[in-house]
């Protein structure tokens, strides 16, 4: 629905269209190569609007790194600037390929943060400590394992390879950047490839303490990411998660969206399998 106050902008979002030209898994209703005229589907749709960006929440490919061939020319009839950030799956790739991952997207960096008419998005590298992203000899690699079996001792719920979590220096960024922004009072919204809450086996393995940090600053209203491809939705402080379906889920549904941005809410326009929501802030 259309917003009821003042509209500020507005920008897409796909998450996981999860690329690959190889059969299905029917059982998990993972259609791979399916992937590619869905983007161009929901291209054709983000160039009929008027939109400040578009951004793909992670895993563009599903691990094979000539999959980038022919993803990446999909994007190029994108008319908007085309904004990515990482998933498990884009490392999924051979490992002398782990250091390219974010050259080849044209990231200015694996995390990053950018201003646009009073809003601050913050973009998080979710992979950083993981058993997927850094080289087999990297810290944060034997950094992972140890956080990893920490929790599977626990029986924590999101104790699971595929997940992963943040380094304490990208941490101390993303407090950094909440601050800055609250500094020259910009909202914000932070986006990443893995859920935080509510609770679910798909989420960051150090969601507690980005929830935490999220929840004390009255500026960060929303939360945006992919990897569960179910999606999902909660609120907790004054901050709305929103977990965005995956592209590549279903033989022939789509799944994107439009988020318009109003002075007093977030106004969530989903296509094919994607819900439709109005956030309040």
């Amino acid at each position: 629905m259309p917003c009821s106050d003042t509209f500020l902008f507005r920008f897409g979002i796909i998450a996981d269209p999860q690329y690959a030209a190889i059969a299905p898994n029917a059982a998990m209703d993972r259609y791979y190569a399916n992937s590619l005229a869905k983007l161009a589907e929901a291209i054709e749709v983000f160039n009929a609007q008027e939109l400040s960006f578009v951004m793909t929440l992670g895993d563009i490919i599903d691990g094979i790194w000539e999959s980038f061939d022919d993803v990446l020319p999909v994007y190029e009839k994108l008319r908007h600037e085309n904004l990515f950030l990482l998933g498990n799956h884009d490392f999924a790739v051979p490992a002398e390929h782990l250091a390219a991952v974010s050259t080849r997207l044209g990231l200015p960096s694996p995390y990053y943060a950018f201003s646009h008419r009073g809003w601050r998005f913050v973009v998080l590298d979710g992979n950083e400590v993981s058993t997927c992203a850094p080289p087999a000899d990297h810290p944060y690699r034997q950094m992972a394992a140890e956080r990893l079996a920490a929790l599977t001792a626990r029986g924590a719920v999101n104790a699971h390879p595929w997940n992963a979590s943040l380094s304490d220096e990208q941490f101390a960024w993303l407090a950094a950047q909440l601050d800055a922004a609250e500094a020259v009072r910009e909202r914000v919204i932070v986006m990443n490839h893995y859920p935080v809450y509510p609770p679910n086996e798909h989420d960051m393995w150090d969601r507690e303490r980005i929830i935490d940090l999220l929840c004390g600053h009255d500026n960060a209203v929303a939360y945006f990411c992919g990897h569960n491809h179910a999606g999902n939705y909660g609120k907790t402080g004054g901050c709305h998660f929103v977990n965005f379906k995956g592209m590549v889920e279903t033989e022939t549904e789509n799944a994107f969206a439009i988020v318009e941005v109003c002075e007093g809410r977030l106004e969530i326009r989903g296509f094919g399998r994607e819900e439709s929501l109005s956030l309040a802030l």
